[in-house]
């Protein structure tokens, strides 16, 4: 992996890890047209810089994470499910993980659901993400677990978990993001970890890579978040359901004449 290609990925990464589009569908596009091999460095870049992901959402939002214990508890019941249907199938996961074609039928069909989410989810009661019950962030911690089928969309799944429990779009996103500091920190963890009880180490050429990665992941998701909530409020989901119907045809129909997609 080059340095340009690394930025790249970061790139993409910053820009889709937080949207309802599927970071791993983007990887699989970009990283096939770049001719990036994979492997275990690679596989553990794409994981790693989501901490810089996460490091957007606690610079935006800083005085949340400091405001109340109650803040959280909530996040911590909220990731309870995925932490438990992660450890109980990641076998499954992983070989779900090997087929670009479920990442691309999932992303199709993720999007004609978010064409419909607005007229099915438009009664809000719940305009903040402070007036989230520990109930309500169960249940959205559950609509987590389902993006553990590559392609979904992490943020997807609980935005949409959010609104089916009356929350407005914009509390279902800030919940979304704050639920996404524990569970990506869990992720990349867990990545590293398993990077080097596998004997691996950095060189001094893959830590360059890993810093640059993170801060031009960080960067981007900032601007990524911002223009996120602006959008949503005024515009809705529709757009981003064609955009992932669009992305889904193309891994099909990449996989359909014989190309060679590389799940990094």
């Amino acid at each position: 992996m080059t340095v340009i290609q690394a930025i790249i990925l970061a790139i993409i990464e910053g820009l889709t890890e937080f949207l309802p589009v599927s970071s791993t569908g983007h990887m699989i596009i970009a990283s096939s047209a770049m001719g990036i091999a994979s492997n275990d460095f690679v596989k553990l870049f794409t994981v790693a810089i989501q901490l810089g992901a996460i490091l957007s959402v606690v610079v935006l939002y800083f005085k949340r994470f400091f405001k109340s214990l109650d803040f959280y508890y909530k996040l911590i019941v909220a990731f309870i499910p995925a932490a438990v249907f992660g450890l109980l199938f990641s076998k499954k996961i992983d070989e779900l993980m090997e087929s670009a074609l479920t990442v691309g039928i999932t992303l199709f069909v993720g999007g004609v659901i978010l064409l419909f989410v607005d007229k099915w989810f438009g009664k809000t009661d719940v305009e903040d993400e402070k007036d989230i019950n520990y109930a309500t962030a169960l249940k959205i911690g559950f609509f987590q677990c389902i993006a553990m089928i590559p392609g979904t969309s992490r943020s997807a799944a609980t935005i949409v978990g959010g609104m089916s429990q009356k929350l407005s779009r914009k509390a279902a996103a800030e919940f979304s993001f704050f639920l996404a500091v524990p569970t990506m920190f869990a992720a990349t963890a867990k990545k590293l970890l398993d990077f080097f009880k596998d004997g691996h180490t950095f060189n001094g050429e893959e830590i360059k890579l890993l810093v640059i990665g993170n801060v031009v992941a960080f960067i981007v998701a900032l601007l990524a978040i911002r223009t996120f909530i602006t959008f949503l409020e005024k515009k809705g989901f529709m757009l981003f359901g064609w955009y992932r119907i669009l992305v889904g045809a193309v891994i099909i129909g990449l996989y359909a004449t014989g190309h060679n997609l590389e799940i990094i």
